[in-house]
Parts: C-alpha cells; structure tokens; sequence
C-alpha cells in the first residue's frame, strides 16, 4: 500500500510539473461556474454562500503554491 501511494505521488508530481498552470485554472473555471449559477439558478443556499466561488478561490491559490515549489 505504501509502495502504491508513493509511486502514485511520484507519477502525479511528474504530471504536474509539466502542467503548472492547471490547478489554478481549475479553480478558475469553479470560479467561472459560481458567475453562471449566480444567473441561472433561483436564490437558495448555493448560489448565496458563493459555495464555488470559495472552493475556485482555494484551489487557485493552492495551485499557485504548488506551482512556485515545484
């Protein structure tokens, strides 16, 4: 198991390297999705806590810290 997650992790790191700017444009479209729902859908408890908009905003910034270390 342990040999799995870390070969997991090694493969998953590689991956991302390349890709930099994919986290942060993850987070981006979560972002993009919470402008649309905030349109589409009636007021309710998803679109007023801005539940994707929080989510996008963590994932950016989370991919930018993970871009700048690796």
């Amino acid at each position: 198991m342990i040999r799995f997650f870390s070969d997991f992790l090694d493969k998953l790191s590689e991956f991302l390297a390349r890709r930099k700017g994919l986290i942060p444009l993850i987070g981006m479209g979560f972002i993009f999705i919470n402008l649309i729902l905030q349109f589409t859908l009636p007021p309710g408890w998803l679109v007023s806590s801005n539940l994707f908009l929080h989510i996008g905003l963590l994932i950016s910034i989370f991919g930018l810290m993970l871009a700048w270390a690796l």
